[in-house]
């Protein structure tokens, strides 16, 4: 691991007037979430209001990784918009159910049904 910052590969598309962040690590945890929170922020700042995280290819997420997700959801919120997961992995998943995040989320199986959904506007 080097000493600079890691950059996250995260692919960022607009689909059905959605802005859809694709995360393409298997790890979201303390090295690469805050680089999340920071792209999350951005997108809303620059005007994005309906988020969808889509978090198929990730295959362990750790507080830190919660935490960048949470801070999103009330940004969006706070901005009246609306942010929402899509892909969670089985492992992923019991994080959510554990920490009853999946009691806050709207979180759809695939990516598709997310960007298809109308969500809470």
């Amino acid at each position: 691991m080097s000493g600079s910052t890691s950059n996250m590969q995260l692919e960022t598309q607009t689909q059905n007037d959605r802005a859809v962040l694709i995360v393409k690590e298997e790890r979201l945890d303390a090295h690469n979430s805050s680089e999340l929170k920071e792209r999350i922020l951005r997108t809303l700042e620059e005007g994005g209001r309906r988020l969808v995280v889509d978090l198929a290819d990730v295959k362990f997420i750790d507080s830190s990784g919660l935490g960048a997700l949470l801070s999103g959801y009330k940004n969006a919120s706070q901005r009246s918009g609306t942010f929402v997961l899509s892909g969670l992995q089985p492992r992923v998943r019991s994080m959510f159910e554990l920490t009853r995040l999946n009691r806050v989320f709207e979180i759809y199986p695939r990516l598709q049904e997310a960007i298809s959904s109308q969500g809470v506007s």
